[in-house]
């Protein structure tokens, strides 16, 4: 028994930070003390060391796999998590509004910027075992900590309440009355947690993450023109009419990119990267999760805009719907099939992201205020943990409930929110990744620095040009 206890110790102790103390270290503030969290973390280790013996050698393709099957979980989450309500029905509005066109190569480039950005955090977590919040507070003093947190409470929040929008829209289309809808979903964000172990509570958000393929057949429906398809991508045209400097526009545009590329993707990758066990040596798994997240989330996200290109094409004003009632505008024209696809997706999307953006917020209060913070945490072990995150999506749910709130418009403009809070996000994630003594040798390369110097600029660029053209419509051409 105490050899076995050893071998656990050695599974779950990472190399010491060095910044400053906390739950990276093994057991409680690095007591040397094992706790349930160590135990269930060192045997999903073990798990994976297993599979790297059994997978070395000449065998199957199946078996080399393995290791990475067990390894990844946080990337596919991150990004099928961003493609939530928020996301694809801002997808929906602009294929809608403007069709195939200049839109669909954008969004996959905001995805790639996207990945840019999330493969930092798989070092971060996998080499310091600090969860991004518990880094910066440690790092930069607990004014910027605070203003960090702030960032990304008010930011986590405000999404959420467009989560329980997605899932009341997707259940409405099937009659679902809204509060069945909405407390359905937070009892299923309250049993997923009763597992208390992390492994579980992924396995089970990546089933559902599946779903979020259902706009794949809804997109086929429309029955989409592939030549208009390839020649968006290879041509990034036709241009929307009038330029891209008009409010309408410009308000898109900004949503599209808030659509993949937000604060609260840091903290939870981050976070989920430490609560899974990565080691240093994982980060190429973790970089290849990251990407798999990246092309599936890019895929589904385009499939959104090719499903509802329809309704421009015969005319039909995006501005006549609620944002819950895209799949009934698209009945007529994608059948009962395909709008059910879209429906089910949009809910799914909803309830997804309202799972990993409440756990964001839960990781990062432990990590600040040194609470437990782990899904391997029984429930009378981590109760702030669990507490904090199901009280923000039970808030966010019960705004949603409101009569007569503009859905359409709430939708747009948190997705705008989230891209104007992210520029300073990112400058904490590049100093942190460029400072030895926080990554060692796992700093960022020149070519690093440059893409995510690049993605920090064009994000500053489109917020100022929001900006302009919203307060100046004429400066830019867009009156």
């Amino acid at each position: 028994m105490e050899g076995r206890t050893e071998y656990l110790r050695a599974q779950v102790a990472p190399a010491v930070p060095t910044v400053g103390p906390g739950p990276g270290l093994l057991g409680e503030a690095g007591s040397g003390e094992i706790t349930h969290e160590d135990l269930d973390r060192a045997r999903d280790r073990l798990a994976v060391e297993r599979a790297r013996r059994a997978g070395s050698g000449r065998i199957s393709l199946v078996r080399r796999l393995w290791p990475l099957w067990l390894l990844v979980g946080p990337g596919i989450l991150v990004f099928l998590g961003e493609n939530d309500a928020p996301s694809m029905l801002s997808y929906a509005a602009t294929g809608a509004q403007y069709g195939i066109g200049f839109f669909v190569p954008f969004i996959l480039v905001t995805f790639l910027m996207a990945f840019v950005v999330q493969e930092m955090t798989v070092r971060l977590g996998a080499v310091t075992h600090r969860g991004h919040a518990e880094l910066i507070f440690d790092r930069f003093g607990t004014f910027w900590g605070r203003f960090a947190m702030g960032d990304l409470i008010v930011g986590n929040f405000l999404t959420l309440v467009t989560e329980f929008i997605g899932i009341r829209a997707g259940l409405s289309f099937f009659g679902v009355p809204p509060v069945v809808a909405v407390g359905g979903s937070m009892l299923l964000v309250f049993g997923v947690i009763l597992t208390h172990r992390y492994w579980t509570w992924e396995r089970i958000t990546l089933g559902l993450a599946a779903f979020n393929g259902l706009f794949i057949p809804a997109a086929l429906f429309a029955h989409p023109q592939w030549g208009a398809l390839g020649h968006a991508f290879l041509t990034w045209s036709p241009f929307p009419q009038g330029g891209l400097f008009k409010p309408d526009v410009m308000l898109l545009l900004m949503s599209n990119i808030g659509a993949t590329v937000t604060p609260w993707m840091l903290f939870f990758q981050q976070s989920a990267v430490v609560d899974k066990g990565l080691q240093p040596r994982d980060i190429r798994a973790g970089r290849t999760d990251t990407m798999i997240g990246t092309l599936l989330a890019a895929a589904f996200g385009i499939a959104a805009l090719v499903a509802t290109a329809p309704l421009l094409a015969h005319g039909i004003k995006t501005e006549d719907y609620q944002a819950a009632q895209f799949a009934q505008a698209l009945q007529p024209w994608i059948g009962r099939a395909g709008a059910t696809c879209f429906a089910l997706g949009i809910f799914e999307a909803g309830l997804l992201a309202a799972m990993t953006i409440s756990t964001s917020s839960a990781y990062a209060f432990g990590e600040v205020f040194h609470r437990p913070h782990s899904l391997n945490r029984p429930l009378w072990e981590g109760w702030s943990f669990y507490g904090i995150l199901l009280a923000s999506a039970f808030a966010a749910g019960a705004l949603v409930l409101l009569p007569n709130a503009p859905l359409t418009y709430i939708v747009l403009i948190v997705n705008v929110i989230a891209v104007l809070a992210m520029p300073p996000a990112l400058l904490f994630l590049v100093l942190l990744c460029n400072d030895r003594e926080v990554v060692g040798e796992h700093t960022s390369g020149r070519w690093g620095n440059i893409a995510i110097v690049t993605v920090t600029v064009l994000l500053i660029v489109a917020g100022l040009g929001y900006g302009l053209v919203t307060v100046f419509p004429k400066l830019l051409g867009g009156g």
